[in-house]
């Protein structure tokens, strides 16, 4: 599933460089994230960059997008062009 991030955000920036598939943008109030480019760093971390360096633990994963790992790594492979290693 896609992550989201959520209204606790306090805009401080360090989320927004570590997207790999840069998902992730300014919003008219809060970043927001883009379901359709967010992979949680399948493909490219362990783990998923935004939550490793959020300050204030807002970025979840979206329960309205739900997505099996075996999906993750399909939208990873059509986002780049590689197949997940």
């Amino acid at each position: 599933m896609a992550l989201i991030i959520t209204d606790e955000c306090i805009n401080c920036d360090v989320c927004e460089p570590e997207c790999p598939n840069e998902a992730i943008s300014a919003g008219e109030e809060i970043y927001e994230i883009e379901p359709t480019k967010c992979t949680e760093c399948v493909g490219h971390y362990d783990e998923p960059q935004c939550q490793l360096v959020c300050p204030v633990d807002c970025i979840p994963q979206d329960e309205s997008n739900m997505e099996t790992q075996e999906e993750l790594e399909a939208k990873y492979e059509r986002l780049t062009g590689n197949k997940v290693a």
